[in-house]
């Protein structure tokens, strides 16, 4: 009798279930999703677009520029010196040289500011600049 309980308890250490493939498995869709997953860049504030019926979605804009109600531009979530847009755009055109400059204005805000950014783009060296309406 003695004998049987020592062998049962031999035969459930046995049984154990090996997650080291799980695991592999896992860790691999991981690393696919982290591959493959495309980071939206956002300008850091939510501005309140003009509506425009003709407007088109553009896929490939990587540089955001954000212009709020109070003339305030903003850039990867910081606010941006009018003089400083120049070389915050040349820096993120750099880093993606296919990418394009998306201006998204609130509707309140100054013609003045808004060509101000446009010309500092061009002068960054980006010309395909694009400004951001709702197409509702």
């Amino acid at each position: 009798m003695r004998r049987s309980i020592i062998q049962a308890a031999g035969e459930e250490a046995k049984a154990e279930i090996n997650l080291t493939p799980m695991l592999d498995v896992v860790f691999i869709m991981l690393i696919f999703f982290i591959v493959t997953a495309s980071f939206i860049k956002e300008a850091g504030i939510d501005v309140n677009r003009p509506d425009a019926p003709t407007a088109v979605r553009q896929e490939k804009a990587n540089i955001l520029v954000a212009i709020s109600a109070s003339n305030e531009i903003w850039i990867d979530r910081r606010r941006i010196d009018p003089r400083a847009v120049r070389a915050n755009i040349e820096r993120l055109h750099a880093e993606n040289p296919e990418g394009s400059v998306i201006i998204q204005a609130d509707k309140r805000a100054y013609t003045e500011t808004l060509v101000g950014v446009m010309d500092s783009a061009r002068q960054a060296g980006v010309f395909n600049v694009s400004i951001a309406a709702s197409d509702d």
